[in-house]
């Protein structure tokens, strides 16, 4: 048996402290020792475990994970160009119709909602599975080592940075572009589509400093068009649980002042008793590195 060293505590964060009203076999299995969970056991567990620790290491100079290939240039070239297909038919549908208000309204909603979505997605996969969850591994890995190396979101080449998310553009978008001749929702499409393949670009923008960013991308952060430098750093300090949306960042004040999140959380935890790693105090594993010490040659 483990004997603890310290005093034991609630698993959820301080300011949680209002579910200590919940049944006390709760607190039982949450206040456990943290362990990883192994490889092989089943995703959906009931230990307190914290899910996947990051274990890649820090990027080098030059790194080739940071550099775009042909293959990233491709899906990238493709999700623009699925987007674009999109809005010109959307231009061309309300020229013939003779109507503009309703497909720039539905661009905008799109704009909207891809945020939410950015925010969403964010959640997810900031706090559960891991390297080898299917389909999403990848992209969970990397978001883990960049809680640790955050800084490195701005060495990696564009279409690095944006190829996931231009490939699933590519697969939605594409057929949608096929069947569907209607400008509103061509409209809507396009630009939630470019949006969410975009957003990677403008969380990088994010991590940039001000003085390495274009004038108008500054002037679009500071309108709250593109979320802000200052905004998204609050994600990145204790406890590590809000600010996910990273389109405009519109949503992050709803989605925070809510704690939509948090519930959903809770839901997950009781009906799975799966916990999010965002309700565990930060190790090694999330600490953030500073750049003088990690990017090394």
């Amino acid at each position: 048996m483990a004997i603890l060293t310290q005093p034991l505590r609630p698993s959820l964060p301080h300011r949680h402290a209002r579910i200590s009203l919940f049944p006390a076999r709760v607190y039982c299995s949450a206040t456990a020792p943290l362990k990883p969970r192994r490889p092989n056991s089943d995703p959906i567990t009931l230990e307190p475990t914290l899910l996947n620790p990051v274990t890649s290491r820090p990027p080098v100079l030059n790194d080739p994970t940071l550099k775009s290939t042909w293959s990233h240039r491709a899906w990238v070239a493709g999700g623009c160009t699925t987007v674009l297909v999109s809005l010109a038919k959307s231009v061309v549908g309300a020229v013939d119709s003779h109507i503009w208000l309703e497909p720039v309204l539905a661009g905008f909603a799109g704009y909207v909602l891809a945020d939410l979505g950015s925010g969403i997605y964010h959640w997810g996969i900031d706090n559960y599975g891991g390297a080898e969850t299917p389909v999403f591994g990848g992209q969970i890995e990397a978001f883990q080592g960049h809680h640790k190396w955050p800084w490195t979101i701005t060495r990696r080449e564009f279409a690095n940075n944006l190829h996931a998310l231009a490939r699933a553009v590519t697969f939605t978008v594409l057929p949608i572009n096929l069947l569907v001749e209607d400008p509103v929702l061509l409209g809507f499409v396009g630009v939630c589509a470019g949006c969410i393949m975009f957003s990677q670009q403008f969380h990088a923008w994010a991590h940039t400093t001000k003085s390495r960013l274009p004038g108008l991308v500054v002037a679009l952060q500071d309108g709250g068009v593109l979320v802000s430098r200052t905004q998204h750093a609050a994600h990145h300090r204790a406890p590590y649980n809000n600010n996910y949306c990273i389109v405009s960042g519109v949503w992050n004040e709803v989605m925070d002042s809510w704690r939509v999140f948090e519930a959903m959380e809770m839901v997950i935890f009781f009906k799975f008793g799966v916990r999010p790693r965002s309700w565990t105090d930060p190790n090694s594993d999330w600490t953030e590195e500073a750049e003088t010490t990690s990017f090394v040659s």
